[in-house]
């Protein structure tokens, strides 16, 4: 099917009811919601009235991010398709104390796989946004927002096609096997800046706090090309194959986000402590991560926009006061970015990690993050990890399309390695970025390195540009 044939389809479902309501102006009888359905269908039908070369991507991006309804699609997970489905985004200012942005939505692929949700975000506005002097581009001042926020969430994946090599580094691709995948998310997450001080603002400090109850059932896959992971492995090679106990897991950490050298350096470091409590005590472990992001700009007055603690991941909003999504940039803009990654989990005597709960390298990870992208699909799995990452990514013109081409190291150990020990594999790649108003972030990847050839993806992002993630898979 044709883009114009698809987004006929998607302007039919979603545009043309909306156009539908009533144009004139609010009367006394009409809901502030149906008043906002009457609005974006006038914006709908205005945009997408005719599917011409030029007006194709200004209603793409006004169908998958308008308020309150639009098209959500995004990768579920690699190997499970791009799911398609609606979203409704609702906002709520209850007094000037406090902002309030809810959506839920539904999608679901061709292959079967879907993932429904539930997203709050309570933002507390009563608090002052302080100014700092030689934060931003020539040194000039620039405000941070350190507003309180608590997330409340519920989502359900399912997935019916995940790939297993085994645990640890030396596996091999003979060892490749499928399963499916469920698992259900409840929770509610905190950030919270910690603003005392000068230095403290400075630092973009923030105190982070999680709990989730996590409820998972692997399924056999029977995939033509590989065997069903039960045919291959067992409890001792595959970690709770045939037991999924219920888990609460609490989080707490840190974040810092300075900007520093008038701008030319953006820091984004998180250190997170996790613990797994698992309803069978056999299965609980703890996780301690390290994740260093450092972002090199290239242009003083123009950056790539980065996720908003006070958007939910169908939420595009570009401050928390308002509710429009950011228009598609002409400006050019190019980064630099650096990428360490430290991960290592703990256990109790003969306790383990579930292998559905270690992190993986290879291609992209359940969550949707490259990694190793020259590698399968979840290549090597670990409950250590350490990860160096390098790309640079820069606008073709005043294109909303960008070139990038990164390069990546890594390995993951077994538990008894503590992170020290297993070969060190390296990627290299290249590709096109699409980032284009509020729209998900679109990716063609096209990578080597090591002995296993090539890998060519093409992603999208689950998340809206510009909101926040949804909750991690493992």
């Amino acid at each position: 099917m044709s883009i114009k044939r698809l987004m006929m389809l998607a302007y039919l479902t979603l545009a043309a009811p909306l156009a539908a309501q009533t144009p004139a102006p609010t009367t006394q009888n009409e809901s502030a919601f149906h008043a906002e359905l009457r609005r974006e269908g006038e914006r709908l039908k205005e945009t997408c009235s005719e599917l011409n070369l030029k007006q194709l991507g200004g209603c793409a991006v006004a169908l998958a991010t308008d308020h309150p309804l639009h098209v959500s699609f995004g990768t579920l997970a690699p190997q499970n398709g791009v799911g398609f489905g609606p979203a409704l985004v609702m906002h709520h200012t209850p007094n000037e104390n406090w902002r309030l942005n809810w959506s839920a939505d539904f999608a679901g692929a061709f292959s079967g796989g879907w993932r429904t949700g539930a997203y709050l975000k309570i933002v507390r506005t009563a608090v002052e946004a302080p100014t700092l002097s030689g934060g931003g581009p020539a040194g000039s001042s620039v405000a941070i927002h350190p507003y309180p926020v608590i997330d409340a969430y519920a989502q359900t994946i399912s997935l019916p096609k995940l790939t297993y090599f085994g645990v640890g580094p030396e596996t091999s691709r003979a060892g490749k096997s499928f399963y499916g995948m469920w698992e259900t998310i409840v929770g509610a997450a905190v950030t919270y800046p910690i603003t005392g001080g000068e230095t403290f603002q400075r630092l973009n400090l923030s105190a982070l706090g999680e709990i989730n109850g996590r409820l998972v059932d692997i399924r056999p896959s029977h995939e033509s090309g590989a065997p069903s992971i039960e045919e291959l492995y067992s409890e001792a090679t595959a970690p709770g194959l045939t037991n999924q106990p219920g888990f609460t897991q609490f989080a707490e950490g840190f974040r810092i986000k300075p900007s520093l050298a008038g701008g030319w350096l953006q820091l984004n470091y998180v250190t997170k402590l996790q613990q797994f409590v698992a309803s069978d005590s056999g299965y609980s472990f703890r996780r301690w991560t390290i994740d260093l992001g450092h972002e090199l700009p290239l242009y003083r007055n123009s950056s790539r926009p980065g996720a908003r603690d006070t958007n939910n991941p169908n939420d595009c909003s570009i401050d928390v006061t308002a509710r429009e999504c950011p228009a598609v940039s002409r400006n050019r803009t190019g980064a630099i970015d650096v990428r360490v990654l430290v991960s290592r989990s703990g256990v109790s005597d003969s306790d383990v990690v579930p292998f559905y709960f270690q992190p993986t390298l290879g291609g992209s990870d359940i969550n949707g993050n490259r990694a190793l992208a020259s590698f399968d699909d979840y290549r090597f799995r670990g409950p250590h990890v350490l990860l160096f990452q390098e790309s640079f990514e820069h606008s073709l013109g005043d294109w909303p399309v960008g070139v990038w081409i990164a390069s990546d190291q890594g390995r993951v150990s077994v538990q008894d390695d503590m992170g020290e020990a297993g070969t060190f594999r390296t990627s290299i790649g290249a590709g096109l970025t699409l980032r284009a108003g509020g729209f998900p972030v679109v990716t063609f990847s096209w990578a080597t390195g090591g002995s296993e050839g090539h890998h060519v993806a093409i992603t999208i992002n689950s998340s809206l540009l510009g909101a926040s993630a949804r909750p991690s898979l493992f």
